[in-house]
């Protein structure tokens, strides 16, 4: 009889219902926040394009990207005038001829307003001759009137026949302006230059135009900007910027240095754009710009077009029910866990607030102190038996 209990009791241990081991958690209050996180990209907050006012040649551009000039005092590029079209024997033959033409056309116009000048010096005098006769009354009124009239014409004429003059001077300078190139003595040093400044104080970021060339009115040439006036920009999902408001903090990651930089949300842009991802997926994206809090001092070495990982807070309490984000599972659209009461695994239902990936905040369903299980096994139902798996290590 003995041995049959003996026998019994080791069939009972043997084959008994084993306790499912299992990772647990407890439930408890602390700070939590939730955060958007997203590669950001630095950039100079005010840059400046520096272009050519006017068309001209512009002489090679000595500085370098990185060189440091001064707003009004450095001169960044110099513009000359553009020299005139070379002119080959026959056209430059044809310039001289006209030249020539134009040359005889003045002779010809000062011979005119000469005469014109005659005709009004004579039509002067014969004015006051019979106004000297009207004053005697030996001569009609009428014959006054006319030669007032005639003085007058002639001396319109004169005034025409200088015009004249001037014009065929112009025309003159004009056609011997097509032979300054062939004509240019090697002395001549009166070209004008145009000296174009730093518009601030800065660096030099980019040289569009280096070498000597021929350049149009508003050419960039040049892009100048302050290195330590950053700012950050981060494009989200349009879902996640809808979160996001001016004055948020943000955490700014692996730039280079040992310690995160901090920064605060100024602007969410209120215009989106369509970015296709790496896995070819299109996407409505939305650009977050972030102010630096830190000084410059702190961010040596951090410059324009810079990576940034961007950790934006966009909601935080210092105390909050929470508990791991793995122990949470949905049954009919709703959130439940398995909470161990007395080395069993109750199935409990519970209200999620805030969830940041990591941490969910419980609302409803749990209170402090309370164990539940993470990642949950098939092997786990609700009243089945469990044991909380040693940790690592033991």
């Amino acid at each position: 009889m003995l041995v049959l209990a003996t026998l019994a009791i080791v069939v009972f241990w043997t084959f008994r219902p084993r306790p499912v081991l299992v990772d647990v958690a407890v439930v408890h209050r602390g700070p939590l926040d939730v955060r958007v996180e997203e590669d950001g990209r630095t950039r100079i907050r005010e840059r400046y394009i520096v272009s050519s006012p006017l068309a001209g040649r512009l002489r090679r551009i000595t500085w370098d990207v990185g060189d440091l000039v001064r707003a009004e005092q450095t001169v960044l590029a110099h513009l000359e005038p553009v020299p005139a079209d070379l002119l080959d024997p026959r056209t430059a033959a044809q310039a001289r001829a006209r030249v020539r033409a134009a040359e005889e056309r003045l002779k010809a116009t000062k011979a005119e307003r000469s005469k014109a000048e005659a005709a009004a010096n004579f039509a002067e005098i014969e004015m006051g001759r019979v106004r000297r006769l009207r004053e005697q009354n030996a001569s009609s009124p009428s014959e006054m009137e006319r030669k007032e009239l005639e003085f007058q014409q002639r001396t319109e004429e004169a005034r025409a026949a200088s015009f004249g003059v001037d014009i065929a001077s112009y025309e003159l300078e004009l056609q011997q302006a097509a032979l300054l190139l062939t004509d240019l003595s090697s002395d001549d040093d009166s070209e004008m230059e145009l000296a174009i400044e730093a518009p601030i104080d800065g660096r030099i970021l980019r040289i569009y135009q280096e070498s000597t060339a021929i350049v149009t009115a508003g050419a960039a040439l040049l892009e100048v900007g302050d290195p330590s006036d950053l700012e950050v920009v981060v494009d989200v999902l349009s879902y996640d910027a809808v979160r996001i408001h001016p004055g948020d903090r943000v955490a700014l990651r692996h730039w280079g240095g040992d310690q995160p930089l901090a920064g605060r949300v100024r602007l969410v842009e209120p215009s989106g754009f369509t970015k296709v991802s790496a896995l070819g997926v299109e996407e409505q994206r939305v650009n977050v710009v972030v102010d630096f809090l830190d000084p410059a001092e702190r961010r040596g070495g951090l410059g324009d077009g810079f990576r940034v990982d961007c950790e934006i807070v966009v909601w935080r309490e210092s105390d909050v029910l929470q508990l791991p984000t793995s122990a949470l599972f949905r049954i009919e659209g709703r959130w439940h866990v398995f909470a161990v009461q007395d080395g069993r695994a109750q199935l409990t239902e519970v209200r999620v607030g805030q969830n940041n990936g990591r941490m969910a905040q419980i609302r409803h369903g749990l209170d402090v102190g309370a164990t539940v299980i993470v990642h949950p096994s098939d092997s786990v139902e609700k009243g089945v038996a469990v044991e909380a798996r040693p940790p690592a290590g033991f």
